[in-house]
């Protein structure tokens, strides 16, 4: 899984969030830093993917077009309207298409390091992403975005009104993670399989606090990444009835416990 750029501190910690950045806090009561995505940096993948879905349309174009000549419905009327339920398709469904099958992300999206994320910081799911997608007409009034320009202005976690509606942010992931798969060194032995389930029950907030934990380590300092692992160890050890002797590699192995990965 690839996710946004977190940055995790315990419960007591209240330094507030910066304008660009988004607060969230897990069931756990572990809390997550998300930096935003700005308008500007929205702009660029939304002409990024502008450009892919003219270059499908004018393709679909030529083969409607000449396939209609081909079948023997020749006619500029037929030719038309095919050409506009065409872009109409393209236009709303590549979005929700892309969006629900890459996590979040369009190419314009990818290519910019951005993702979409429930306002809670978890992944989004297909309604979601219909609804965000459905307010895109509103969006765009009167012409070129002005509508989703002006109240990602002015809200302060940059969302339009699609957003708003379904619940959803903008976030930049961390280029340097994604793609990027987690590696258990050593790699698990059979006896530390053995005592952890074979499918933990974890939602998949469990799943997202997990992954951002530890594709942190060994990027913080040992003391504050042993700090953050004993805050969050003991509440899957006693919630799932396990045993650990380290906490961060109990972490590891839960996580990919309940992945379905053995190394």
């Amino acid at each position: 899984m690839n996710h946004a750029r977190a940055q995790a501190s315990p419960p007591g910690a209240r330094t507030p969030p910066l304008d660009t950045v988004a607060e969230i806090e897990t069931p756990e009561h572990i809390r997550f830093r998300y930096q935003l995505a700005g308008p500007g940096r929205r702009m660029m993948a939304y002409l990024i993917d502008l450009a892919i879905r003219g270059i499908i349309v004018v393709i679909l174009g030529l083969i409607l077009q000449l396939s209609s000549y081909g079948f023997g419905f020749g006619g500029e009327g037929f030719s038309t309207g095919a050409f506009l339920l065409v872009a109409f398709a393209v236009e709303w469904g590549y979005y929700v298409l892309w969006e629900s099958l890459w996590s979040g992300r369009t190419p314009g999206k990818r290519s910019m390091h951005l993702r979409v994320l429930k306002e809670g910081g978890y992944p989004t799911g297909f309604l979601d992403i219909a609804l965000r997608n459905l307010l895109r007409a509103a969006d765009f009034l009167p012409m070129a975005y002005s509508v989703g320009l002006l109240v990602m202005g002015l809200d302060p976690r940059f969302r339009r009104l699609g957003d708003m509606v379904a619940g959803t942010v903008v976030v930049v992931e961390d280029p340097g993670r994604i793609g990027h798969g987690l590696v258990v060194q050593p790699p698990p032995s059979a006896a530390e399989l053995a005592s952890l389930p074979a499918r933990p029950d974890l939602s998949s907030a469990d799943l997202e606090a997990l992954d951002l934990f530890l594709r942190r380590v060994g990027t913080l300092n040992p003391a504050r990444e042993q700090e953050l692992a004993d805050i969050i160890a003991p509440v899957y050890a006693k919630r799932l009835g396990l045993q650990y002797t380290h906490s961060a590699r109990f972490l590891a192995l839960l996580y990919l416990r309940a992945i379905g990965r053995t190394a």
